[in-house]
This record gives C-alpha cells, sequence and structure tokens, in this order.
C-alpha cells in the first residue's frame, strides 16, 4: 500500500557547503530539499568577521541552481581574537544566526579554533547579552582522552563550566553522539538545544571497522557503540523540542577520503530525508517527523516555520546517486545500507 506524508520544508541546521567548485557542485543537493541551513565557518582561511560571512553568503548565493529557493544562515567561527563587537554588529545586521566553537585541532579546518577559553570570554558575555546561540563541536582534543571518551569528557571540562560561567548563553550542541550528550542536553533547559545527524542514527563504530576500514562511513565526532545510536534515534524520534536535526553533511572528494589518512565526514544531503523517514517509520514515530527536520530548529534559532511543503511518498525504491561529480572530484554519497522506499516530491 502505497503511504503518503506532508511535511512543512526542512532546515538543516549544521551544513558545510565548502567553497569554489566544491561548493558549485554540491550545493544543489542541499537545495533541492531544505528551505535554510545553518552554514558552518571552517573555510580556510574561516570566516571570522561580519565582512567575511558577507563575502562567503554571496559566494553561496551565486553558485545557487537557477531557481532554487534556500537561504543560507550565516555564522561566524570562534578564534581568541575574535571582536566582540563585530559579531554585535553581524548580529544586529540579521546577517549572522551563531558562532561555532571549533576546540583548536578537534576536525576539519578547525586549527583556528580555541585553545584558552578566558581569551573568548568577552565574547561569550555580549552573545548570551544579545541572544546569539554558541554552536558547539562538543570534543576535547587532549590527546590522553580516548577518542570514543572525548564527547563526554567535553560536556564535564568545558561545556558544562562554559555554560555555568554566562548565564543566558543559548547553546546548540552539535552532532552529539552519545547517550552522555543526550542526558546532558535533556538537563539544559530551554537555552540548550542539540543537533543530531542522520548519519549518526544509522551508523555505529563496527561501520567504520569493522571487516575494514570504511572511510565513507568515518566522520567526527566519530560513531559510537551501539548503546550510544540507540539512544540518538530516541532522542531523535522522542518529538521533544531541544532535538533537531543538522546533518553535518560534509563533503571530501574521494581521493580525499581514501587514502592512508582520510578526511572526517559522511555525505548525506542527497538521501537525508529518505533515510530520515525510514528511521522514524521503525521507530513508529513519522508523525514526529516534521518536528525534528522541520519545527524544532527554527524554533530555537527564533526562525518563522516554513511556508512550503513536501511530499514523501513510500513506494519502490529510490535510485539515489551513488557519486555527485564536481569539477572537485567525486564525492560518495552516504549509503545507509538499505533500500531507501520514501521518495521526495514538492
Amino acid at each position: 500500500m502505497t503511504q503518503h506524508l506532508t511535511l512543512r520544508r526542512p532546515d538543516d541546521m549544521h551544513l558545510h557547503l565548502r567553497d569554489g567548485a566544491m561548493l558549485k557542485g554540491i550545493i544543489g543537493e542541499s537545495a533541492r530539499h531544505f528551505a535554510r541551513a545553518i552554514i558552518m565557518p571552517n573555510l580556510v582561511p574561516p570566516v571570522v568577521t561580519a565582512n567575511d560571512a558577507v563575502a562567503y553568503r554571496d559566494r553561496i548565493l551565486g553558485a545557487l541552481p537557477d531557481g532554487t529557493d534556500f537561504q543560507p544562515l550565516m555564522t561566524l567561527y570562534l578564534t581568541e581574537a575574535t571582536d566582540p563587537a563585530d559579531v554585535a554588529f553581524a548580529h544586529a545586521s540579521g546577517l549572522v544566526k551563531a558562532v561555532k566553537l571549533y576546540p583548536a585541532g578537534a576536525t576539519t579546518n578547525s586549527a583556528s579554533g580555541v585553545r584558552d577559553f578566558d581569551k573568548v570570554r568577552a565574547v561569550l558575555e555580549k552573545m548570551a547579552e544579545i541572544g546569539l546561540p554558541l554552536c558547539v563541536h562538543g570534543e576535547v582534543t587532549d590527546p590522553t582522552i580516548d577518542i570514543f571518551d572525548r564527547e563526554a569528557v567535553f560536556i564535564d571540562r568545558v561545556l558544562d563550566p562554559i555554560r555555568r560561567a554566562t548565564p543566558g548563553l543559548r547553546v546548540v550542541m552539535e552532532h552529539i553522539t552519545t547517550s552522555e550528550g543526550v542526558a546532558y542536553a535533556r538537563s539544559g533547559g530551554d537555552n540548550l538545544g542539540a543537533t543530531i545527524t542522520t548519519h549518526h542514527l544509522i551508523i555505529n563504530r563496527n561501520h567504520i571497522l569493522a571487516g575494514g576500514i570504511r572511510p565513507h562511513y568515518y566522520c567526527l565526532p566519530v560513531a559510537k557503540r551501539e548503546t550510544h545510536r540507540q539512544a540518538l534515534r530516541q532522542a531523535a524520534t522522542s518529538g521533544e523540542a531541544r532535538f533537531f536535526l543538522g546533518t553535518d553533511s560534509a563533503p571530501h572528494p574521494d581521493p580525499l577520503k581514501e587514502n592512508a589518512c582520510g578526511c572526517a565526514g559522511c555525505f548525506t544531503a542527497t538521501n537525508t530525508l529518505s533515510i530520515l523517514a525510514h528511521v522514524f517509520e521503525e521507530e513508529g514515530a513519522l508523525d514526529r517527523l516534521e518536528a525534528f527536520t522541520s519545527c524544532n530548529g527554527a524554533d530555537f534559532y527564533r526562525l518563522p516555520p516554513n511556508q512550503t511543503f513536501l511530499k514523501l511518498t513510500k513506494g519502490d525504491a529510490v535510485a539515489y546517486p551513488n557519486k555527485i561529480q564536481t569539477d572537485a572530484g567525486a564525492v560518495t554519497v552516504f549509503d545507509p545500507g538499505f533500500p531507501l522506499l520514501w521518495a521526495v516530491s514538492d
């Protein structure tokens, strides 16, 4: 029996678009289904100032396919030299919707991130004053901490102290991957939200390592044990307003994924909605899919809900491409490992 589901057009609250040829090659994959997206600022060089954000936004808009209606929601990359006045100006102009905290060395293009959190205290205090959210990549970079423990340790050592020292600061825990992350998000009140990626609902660490190394499942934060994946699925499908979609879709050319030191990131922009419909159906929560993809994130960022809609139809398997060809190289589309039966249409 054919099934139909109508959703308010979704927002992706954590998206990597890159720049140059890669941007031009992959932006249509997000713009096809999403109305808006929080755009990550970890370019080389990073998007640090209001002027940087204006220039990057203009490059994104210039790369959109003709007839596409897609709004990039810009962010600034927090450095130890970030000017609180520039942050306030960028926010007041309506251009910037968040500031991104990368602990230095935590992930792709994070070398300019924060090492001494006391040096960003004035910025965080200004953000709390004006209501501008801080998006955090929640991992410590201490080499003595096991990679599978870095999120839980970050909560204890960094995130909780920041929030206690800066009352009123609005924070998004990006791409949570652990039951500890779920529990902390639930403890934080209305000023704390959390994004969950598509791929972390599908894979655990066995998918990366069992039977051989599979580089297209390697991401940061790295996928954890199956118990953590189940906690994420329960949170995403719960309907709770604090949890919302941020795909962290992150394109890399195949040669940079498939080498001796492969880049971290899963590219899910193309097939995310079909995958999510599968997950939510498995969890008996299709009636909560719209909240996760289209409502909770907009509410947290104090954005009006989108006024256009998509239809999902369950039928024969959808034939998504295996790769997206770009002038920067081929990008492999995330493979969930099962047929996708939910097709998306306007």
